[in-house]
């Protein structure tokens, strides 16, 4: 620490928080939310398949995303799903991610992964058949909230 001691202020960054256009980061192989850094990371364009697969990637973390402070606030403490909340947290981003693909007109070809996340989900469901119902309605609410982040007036018909 004593090397960096006393350097000029200009050395220091200034702390601030993220605007909305700033929390996507491009980069690295995984696409992910990063809840610490309240971060969505991407992997650049080119590494998908095409640009409806991106989308949806991209509509699966913006979902995550919605759960954050200052958002929805979405609790996904173990107890609410039965020790269960990784798996239900990505069974409500992967329903997130279909509502926002068929709103946008988009049908991505499935990914490996949906099948990993979708496995844990169906364990999960197998114990309380209301799991389903439930994710669905919190997916709604990730997307209504996306929603409310577009322009005022400016419905997704008019965005084709």
């Amino acid at each position: 620490m004593e090397q960096i001691d006393g350097l000029p202020e200009s050395f220091y960054a200034p702390v601030r928080r993220l605007t909305e256009h700033e929390r996507i980061e491009e980069g690295g192989e995984v696409a992910c939310y990063i809840p610490v850094l309240d971060l969505i990371r991407m992997p650049p364009l080119g590494m998908f398949n095409d640009a409806a697969a991106f989308y949806a990637t991209l509509g699966h973390e913006a979902c995550h995303w919605t759960r954050g402070t200052g958002r929805l606030e979405r609790d996904t403490s173990a107890k609410l799903w039965n020790g269960r909340a990784y798996h239900a947290e990505e069974l409500v981003a992967e329903l997130g991610a279909c509502f926002l693909a068929a709103d946008l007109g988009l049908s991505p070809d499935p990914r490996d992964e949906h099948a990993s996340y979708l496995s844990g989900s169906l364990d999960l469901m197998r114990g309380d058949s209301r799991v389903i119902f439930k994710a669905a309605t919190l997916a709604e609410q990730a997307v209504d909230y996306l929603h409310g982040l577009q322009p005022q007036g400016r419905a997704l018909d008019e965005a084709a």
